[in-house]
């Protein structure tokens, strides 16, 4: 079983924790627009406190280990490697949880080109245990705004995760699908659930939309974040949200391999 010790090493080693990719000048843009409540960057939560910049800086340092000093506008931003492994052990709790009870599951990501095997991964040992993992609106269409205007992808699945892809792009386990922050494709798949008269999922796994869009409706969520990605700390803080794990959401998708195999063996779901 890999050791508390031998993955922070890795977090620090592949970036995904310590000084990362992000950008600080990103991170600052994304708590601006959220205290602005832009939808960019609310990915599908409505909150209920008043948040911010400064509320949203102070909650990220706390969160992720960010600094909360307004006046550091350049660099990379970093990562607490320690409040990424306490939450990966929070993380693997609960999907415990759900493993033991067998409870429905619906994994999404709108990051498939790098969390793909990940999630697949967890979608792979939770059916494993007994849990039904949904794929409910697949082949469905979700209209999407992007900065290139309105644009329709279609809803699939690649070994129980869900995803978007473009218009016309093949359905094929060897490609991922489009990058998205939207909540909209959450909401499809909901919806189709409970107008086939279920099952709901008891958990939601995913990141994004995919998460605080789940969470803002009342469903068990958790995922990964970036520190651009506010909304779903904030969706913690307010109980929306059950477990945000802070880390590089855009790293080489191998370098998350270890987080699969030391979540799984944590959640007693390792096959």
């Amino acid at each position: 079983m890999l050791s508390a010790g031998a993955l922070r090493a890795h977090l620090l080693a592949a970036r995904l924790a310590g000084p990362v990719a992000t950008s600080r000048e990103e991170s600052l843009r994304s708590y601006r627009l959220f205290a602005a409540r832009d939808p960019r960057v609310l990915l599908g939560l409505d909150p209920e406190w008043n948040w911010g910049q400064r509320d949203v800086m102070a909650l990220m340092a706390d969160k992720c280990g960010v600094s909360d000093d307004p006046r550091l506008t350049t660099g990379h931003d970093v990562i607490d490697p320690e409040r990424t492994l306490a939450a990966l052990d929070a993380f693997a709790e609960r999907l415990g949880v759900a493993g033991a009870r067998r409870e429905p599951v619906l994994i999404g990501t709108g990051h498939p080109h790098r969390l793909l095997g990940f999630y697949a991964a967890l979608a792979g040992a939770l059916s494993a245990a007994g849990c039904p993992v949904l794929t409910f609106a697949q082949g469905g269409c979700v209209d999407i705004t992007t900065r290139f205007g309105l644009r329709t992808y279609n809803l699939d699945y690649v070994r129980g995760v869900a995803l978007v892809r473009e218009p016309g792009a093949r359905g094929d386990a060897s490609e991922t699908g489009a990058h998205t922050h939207s909540p909209l494709p959450v909401r499809t798949v909901l919806g189709a659930a409970a107008d086939a008269g279920g099952p709901l999922p008891g958990l939601v796994v995913g990141d994004h939309g995919w998460v605080c869009g789940a969470g803002q409706l009342g469903f068990d969520a958790m995922g990964l974040a970036d520190t651009d990605d506010p909304a779903l700390f904030v969706g913690e803080a307010e109980g929306q949200v059950s477990v945000v794990v802070p880390l590089d959401d855009a790293v080489r998708s191998d370098y998350y391999r270890p987080l699969t195999r030391y979540v799984l063996n944590r959640a007693c779901l390792s096959q």
